[in-house]
């Protein structure tokens, strides 16, 4: 049986750190990252742009599924409105596969210090603030289980992800 973990949280809480060391930790793992299917200059968020990235992300995720080099799937993205989860689960062969649907999430302190150093670092522009901070609630009603990253850190939270994953 495969593994899957779908991992969102808002921009800035840490899912690509987390979900690169959950790649190295784990068995034959594969991991992306759903920003490296919409990554353009300029960044423009329609309607066609929307549906090619849901595309190539389960295009992807289902490539991944079926390889049997892998055993275990991370993928993560921000997925703020459970429609973008249940649209990705919708579109992946899930059979002989056990997913695990997680929410990275932090205070609202813990996010604005985080982003801070990213803006001061080049990493990231100042508007993404803003937004992040925004969309913080919306993962209170996601169907998912929360593991709260304010004061842990990324190794701690991909120890807790990975003891999901045991049997």
């Amino acid at each position: 049986m495969k593994q899957m973990f779908l991992i969102g949280g808002t921009m800035g809480v840490g899912k690509t750190t987390v979900c690169q060391i959950l790649k190295k930790k784990m068995e034959k793992a594969v991991f992306l990252d759903g920003d490296w299917c919409w990554d353009a200059d300029p960044f423009q968020a329609n309607e066609e742009t929307k549906a090619m990235v849901m595309d190539n992300i389960c295009h992807l995720l289902n490539n991944f599924i079926h390889c049997s080099a892998y055993e275990t799937v991370i993928f993560c993205w921000v997925m703020h409105e459970q429609r973008i989860i249940q649209q990705i689960l919708s579109s992946l062969d899930l059979t002989d596969c056990d997913v695990q649907i997680i929410s990275l999430v932090c205070s609202e302190a813990a996010l604005t210090e985080r982003l801070q150093r990213d803006i001061q670092a080049g990493i990231r522009q100042e508007d993404v603030l803003e937004r992040s901070i925004r969309r913080i609630r919306l993962y209170d009603k996601l169907a998912t289980v929360k593991i709260d990253v304010s004061e842990i850190s990324a190794e701690s939270a991909a120890q807790q992800i990975m003891e999901m994953g045991m049997p």
